[in-house]
């Protein structure tokens, strides 16, 4: 790593650093969240959580443990700030996109604390830049309070089964209606479009069916256009989760494993569109 982790030599000591041999690492995963221009941005011991809302009706968060940088240091309990997103994966980029084979851009991050920019060091073939990215107050988040022990439904699906999904369903439908039971169908994916209804299921022994835990049927329906955004973490992943709440909010888990075989994760919250009465089932 060519960035060496000597602190400032003038002004207050970083509060946050962090190092990446391959910078893509970062900005593969922020691009998976990015959907709004802003973020708000968690450091802990644990890792570095990036999280991005629209409209308090969808969160997505983007978790990049420790141990996917090669340095990583927080010398507060926890490190918040809000950040210009697309100018934050613009520097991450700023040697562009794709690399020649055997090379890579090297990062290493600084954040000195509250009032004080992100400082983004990059490095490509012996040239470096330099970024300062104002920060700026955390807004309040969303608290979906969606721990383990409130899911009702769960399934594990690979992630191209949920691919081939979004790919056949009717995008012109406003909604996507979620069926999670114990018995048939066990979970479908419906929509209802120009051309009418579609309905695709898959049954509990499927070949991509990795887990499948159903206490009740559930049938919720949520914004089409809220679930899109989270298609760019789907198109990375290997495996994804489905969680719902007895409330009908639903949990899309991504796990992404990078190029070099580290696991990161995505995970999307929504809110339900409407109730569903017996009659619309």
């Amino acid at each position: 790593m060519p960035f060496s982790a000597q602190p400032p030599a003038s002004g207050e000591p970083y509060v946050l650093t962090a190092s990446l041999d391959n910078a893509r690492h970062l900005s593969s995963i922020l691009r998976a969240v990015h959907f709004q221009d802003h973020a708000t941005c968690f450091a802990t011991a644990n890792g570095l959580r990036v999280t991005v809302e629209d409209a308090k009706c969808i969160q997505a968060n983007a978790f990049i443990q420790a141990e996917i940088f090669q340095e990583y240091a927080v010398q507060e309990e926890s490190v918040t700030f809000r950040i210009n997103l697309s100018v934050l994966l613009d520097c991450l980029t700023i040697f562009g996109t794709s690399s020649l084979p055997g090379t890579s851009t090297a990062l290493r991050m600084c954040y000195r604390g509250y009032g004080y920019p992100l400082m983004l060091f990059l490095e490509e073939g012996g040239v470096v830049t330099v970024c300062k990215i104002n920060t700026q107050e955390p807004d309040q988040l969303l608290d979906f309070d969606f721990c383990s022990t409130k899911v009702v439904n769960k399934i594990i699906l690979q992630s191209e089964g949920l691919r081939e999904a979004f790919a056949e369903l009717d995008m012109t439908s406003e909604v996507l209606q979620i069926t999670m039971s114990p018995d048939k169908p066990y979970f479908r994916l419906s929509t209802f479009g120009n051309a009418g209804s579609a309905h695709l299921d898959y049954p509990r022994d499927s070949d991509l069916m990795e887990t499948f835990h159903c206490n009740q049927t559930q049938t919720n329906r949520y914004k089409i256009s809220l679930l899109k955004p989270s298609t760019k973490a789907l198109a990375l992943s290997c495996k994804v989760s489905i969680r719902t709440d007895a409330q009908g909010f639903l949990s899309l888990q991504y796990m992404i494993r990078n190029e070099d075989g580290q696991i990161c994760f995505v995970e999307y919250y929504c809110c339900p569109d409407e109730d569903i009465t017996e009659a619309e089932m």
